[in-house]
């Protein structure tokens, strides 16, 4: 079964109608996100930290996923579908992808401060000073945060360098190290690009780009991917 690789980022979910990181100018509460979302921020305010995050996972329990969210699943009838996304919402599983790797973490879950291994999932929006993990220390959010090492980068890059076509969806390709993912693949295989802002990438070859929002492109991208099977 040939499979399809694809590539998330935040145009994926903003039509759902979750906010991304750098919405008002990548200001939250007037503080730049890197001062909400850094080992050095959880340090100097977790509490600033955790209703940052509190205020993401609550509106991700009001949204739902979206008409490309739904195109993808499809895939799944005649394709090895692997999602590699740079959101750490759920609405990729939501909608009924078996197969999603979270680059930059999930935002249903939390992790203890003392033991990384430790990863609980939540199926309520708040996180608080005082929540504890099994080993008595604080919990904080399962979100890879600026400065931090991409744990799950590694399988990423390894499941890129196999896929049969490659699709990157709503990204600015800007944010690495998850826009270096493209150079992974072989430059015989199918590539599209799907954005309103999408643009020819510098040393990828047989790259389609589609200026279109998800919603609108996917459906359509998906039947002719079904067809051409």
């Amino acid at each position: 079964m040939k499979r399809i690789v694809i590539l998330t980022g935040a145009g994926m979910s903003a039509e759902s109608g979750i906010s991304t990181f750098r919405d008002s100018n990548g200001l939250w509460r007037n503080h730049r996100i890197e001062e909400v979302a850094s080992p050095e921020a959880w340090a100097r305010n977790p509490e600033m930290v955790l209703d940052f995050y509190n205020q993401r996972r609550k509106q991700l329990f009001e949204v739902e996923p979206n008409a490309g969210h739904h195109a993808l699943v499809r895939l799944e009838k005649k394709f090895d579908v692997q999602i590699i996304t740079q959101n750490v919402d759920d609405l990729h599983e939501r909608a009924g992808s078996t197969n999603v790797l979270h680059l930059h973490g999930e935002l249903k879950k939390a992790r203890s401060t003392v033991d990384p291994k430790l990863i609980y999932k939540l199926d309520h929006w708040e996180l608080k000073l005082g929540d504890k993990c099994e080993k008595g220390s604080q919990l904080r959010p399962h979100i890879v945060w600026f400065g931090e090492a991409v744990p799950m980068l590694d399988k990423a890059t390894e499941l890129t360098k196999t896929a049969g076509i490659f699709i990157v969806i709503g990204t600015s390709m800007a944010v690495y190290p998850a826009a270096g993912l493209i150079h992974f693949v072989q430059t015989d295989i199918p590539k599209y690009y799907v954005d309103p802002k999408a643009f020819a990438v510098q040393g990828v070859s047989n790259l389609k780009i589609i200026r279109k929002k998800a919603t609108v492109a996917l459906p359509g991208l998906v039947d002719q991917l079904l067809k051409e099977k």
